[in-house]
């Protein structure tokens, strides 16, 4: 349970418009949907996900690093991996296990289906979007435990798009048609109040100093 009154301690150290702007973009966000990617290869791409997450308002995003681990590029995310919540798995079975647990259909992204099309795809169902590595595109893993395929309708010579490029076309797409539905899509209070702290103390310098002040005075 987080402690309101801290909360709004905190936010006392923040601008007028700093604290609006926590509220506008929080309004906003939903883990109604939410990314996966699996052993992405190309570091830019896996941050440039999660650009794109923060862009659209995805909450959370899930990095499976079965056999690629690296940093997140912090240039190419434009600092998107503070405002969204990285979840990483060492194995693809556990991240499949884990979005399951938490109510989540598998939408397996890959053009060489015809399961769905991207304007046919159902946003009402609470999902979390796969996408794979650059070459080989998503493991056997992911495509048999898929709920759905998803493909984006391509009328050209090439038959894939990079990975980034497809996030961010599924993305916009899902979340502008959730937001005319009349689904509660947004974040809980509680989830609210919770990432209003979280933001508070990355954004706010010589914070550790001012929770101590706080608790040594109350």
């Amino acid at each position: 349970m987080i402690d309101l009154n801290l909360l709004e301690y905190l936010e006392s150290y923040l601008t007028e418009h700093r604290r609006q702007r926590f509220a506008e973009v929080l309004s906003k966000r939903t883990k109604h949907f939410t990314v996966a990617t699996e052993d992405v290869y190309q570091l830019h791409n896996t941050s440039a996900v999660i650009r794109s997450c923060d862009v659209f308002g995805i909450q959370e995003v899930n990095i499976v690093e079965e056999q690629n681990s690296k940093r997140i590029d912090r240039e190419i995310a434009m600092g998107a991996q503070k405002w969204v919540d990285l979840n990483r798995y060492q194995t693809v079975k556990d991240c499949i296990s884990d979005v399951k647990q938490k109510g989540y259909q598998i939408v397996a992204t890959t053009p060489h289906t015809n399961d769905c099309e991207l304007h046919d795809f159902d946003v009402t169902k609470k999902s979390c979007f796969f996408f794979g590595r650059e070459t080989e595109g998503l493991s056997k893993a992911v495509l048999d435990e898929a709920d759905c395929y998803l493909k984006i309708p391509m009328v050209g010579f090439t038959e894939s798009l990079n990975i980034s490029v497809s996030a961010a076309i599924i993305l916009q797409h899902v979340t502008t048609k959730l937001r005319y539905t009349n689904l509660y899509w947004q974040l809980t209070d509680d989830e609210m109040a919770e990432k209003r702290l979280d933001w508070c103390k990355k954004t706010i310098k010589s914070y550790d100093d001012i929770i101590e002040r706080y608790y040594a005075n109350n």
